[in-house]
């Protein structure tokens, strides 16, 4: 299990290299893909299944400017240590992720629970106090909603709006709805765009949820998810935070899943490989410069039929030339987030909870606002807590001591400081902390941390209210998929328009016809209480698909 667990990107990818689409240059369509992330990596899947259903004979070429495949999803090793790695990124996914639940299985990757090692108190904190504690280790709402007996009836309503709101984008993945040009009119088809252009707060308040539940546990979970107070967050974002029933992870790393996306498309991959431009030459093929790491920018001499831009735009740094983008590119605010792993031998101090000496202190916590605070975005928005969350993930043996030690991670708007750890842990850390503080100090003495990596990231847009997106056709032959990030950004619904876009490129190719947006809207009409009944109708059904994957029960995914 752990060779397979264990092979690098770079291994996999050697492997996936040896095999080639067979036919001259004249017969072959090539493809560019830029970006190795969860939408580049399903596109060149994809491209490679679809292509091969109708007899298309393609040639994929996939750019990513860092050193591995995954994009926002990687791993570090705790003490350098390649057997305890820990996810820096994008960290679980769930049952009805079919793209995601469907690859793990068939490249037979082992999933887990990635719920801490360590039983005890899960608790969400308001700056002031904790509003709610639950003795469980488990990242499960709706089991823990079971026990909210002070929240009354809201957790029940509130879990079957999330299963009706999922229930509704699922059809995004079977036809008629399935492959879509415009995510903006099939949004406004599946009645989405009514809850993305409303609040998260505003969206519960219509459905009479809006109260404790909502402000305490609902909003823990958007901070957590999406670093996002539901005043500021949309509402499918706010349903989608709530809905991570049967949560799981690749153990080694969910970065495999994607690495193994790529092999199985015999991609030719270029690493370490920033493009820098495109443009379109006189027989309309496209032309793409790329830099190999420190080297200066080179034209590719392979020239492309198509071009997949997986990576967000506004931070690619390529350069376009005339009628390259036909379709303009939207640039939207992303979160800044802060991303610190430490390791220690101390638990969370008491004090800093403003909790009696000797308590009880949760070893995983979320936050929410104080009942007196303003919701507030961007920075700002962690309020009185001043972080989103700081939980146990694992504990893991110190190799200098040979103790057990605590390894956490914590979610900021703002770098961790060695004053806020202090008074996290109880205990006077130095002004500098590094590895090395750990590594000179006497094998007798114990560091308060032991080993530290803090990563900022841009992991997915602010999800403001909005009733249009980023269409994935920018141009002849080009595409685009992280415009649906500001619809919802998951690593599943980035594969999802990666699927889609790949759809596109072979239908085009194939000449397939599908339904048209006008005959699709025509057909859809149906009333309320039967949309409601379809919704549940295919939720079921992608349970029956998933549920079987991981031996567990239907009964168990359904239940509240």
């Amino acid at each position: 299990m752990i060779p397979r667990c264990f092979l690098s990107p770079l291994a996999l990818l050697l492997i996936g290299a040896i095999l080639r689409v067979d036919g001259s240059p004249s017969d072959v369509k090539q493809i560019a893909i830029i970006g190795a992330g969860a939408a580049g990596s399903s596109a060149a899947y994809y491209l490679q299944r679809y292509a091969n259903e109708s007899n298309i004979a393609i040639d994929v070429t996939v750019f990513e400017k860092t050193g591995h495949i995954g994009g926002r999803t990687l791993t570090v090793n705790v003490y350098d240590d390649p057997i305890e790695p820990i996810e820096l990124g994008a960290s679980i996914f769930v049952d009805v992720n079919y793209i995601l639940s469907n690859a793990t299985r068939d490249f037979g990757l082992t999933a887990k629970d990635p719920g801490a090692e360590e039983g005890g108190l899960l608790g969400i904190w308001d700056g002031d106090s904790f509003v709610y504690t639950q003795n469980s280790n488990s990242w499960d709402w709706v089991k823990l909603a079971r026990l909210f007996w002070k929240y009354g009836t809201a957790p029940y309503y509130t879990h079957k709006l999330v299963q009706s709101t999922v229930a509704t984008f699922l059809k995004l993945y079977d036809v008629p709805f399935f492959p879509f040009r415009s995510l903006s009119t099939r949004a406004f088809q599946l009645d989405l765009a009514r809850i993305t252009g409303m609040t998260g707060r505003q969206f519960l308040a219509a459905n009479n949820l809006d109260g404790p539940f909502a402000h305490e546990i609902v909003q823990a979970s958007t901070r957590v998810n999406y670093a996002s107070n539901l005043e500021f967050i949309h509402g499918l974002g706010a349903m989608v935070a709530m809905a991570p029933e049967g949560a799981k992870a690749i153990e080694g790393g969910n970065w495999q899943i994607f690495a193994n996306m790529v092999k199985a498309s015999r991609a030719n991959v270029h690493l370490n490989s920033a493009v820098t431009g495109i443009a379109l030459n006189a027989e309309e093929k496209y032309e793409i410069t790329a830099a190999q790491e420190d080297t200066e920018a080179r034209l590719h001499p392979v020239t492309f039929d198509g071009v997949v831009i997986a990576t967000p735009f506004q931070f690619a740094n390529i350069s376009t030339s005339q009628n390259v983008i036909q379709h303009p590119i939207d640039s939207i605010p992303y979160a800044t987030l802060h991303v610190t792993l430490f390791a220690s031998p101390y638990k969370f101090s008491p004090a800093f909870f403003k909790m009696p000496p000797a308590s009880d202190v949760p070893v995983s916590v979320l936050t929410t606002l104080g009942a007196d605070e303003k919701a507030q975005p961007g920075a700002h928005g962690a309020g009185k807590a001043g972080f989103y969350s700081a939980t146990l993930q694992r504990i893991v043996m110190n190799p200098r001591t040979r103790n057990p030690e605590y390894v956490y991670k914590i979610f900021s708007p703002e770098a961790v400081t060695s004053g806020f750890l202090s008074e996290l842990l109880g205990v006077e850390i130095p002004t500098s902390i590094t590895p090395e503080d750990d590594d000179a100090a006497d094998d007798g003495a114990v560091s308060p941390i032991s080993w530290i990596h803090a990563t900022v990231f841009h992991p997915y847009p602010q999800k403001y209210p909005r009733v249009t997106f980023q269409d994935p056709i920018l141009g002849n032959g080009l595409y685009y998929t992280s415009g649906i990030e500001s619809f919802i950004s998951t690593m599943e619904t980035s594969a999802l328009m990666g699927m889609n876009v790949a759809r596109l490129i072979v239908d085009d190719y194939a000449g397939i016809s599908r339904v048209e947006d006008e005959e699709l809207g025509a057909l859809h009409k149906v009333p309320k209480e039967e949309e409601e009944e379809a919704g549940q109708n295919v939720l079921a059904q992608q349970q029956e698909k998933t549920a079987g994957y991981y031996g567990r029960p239907v009964e168990e995914v359904n239940e509240l």
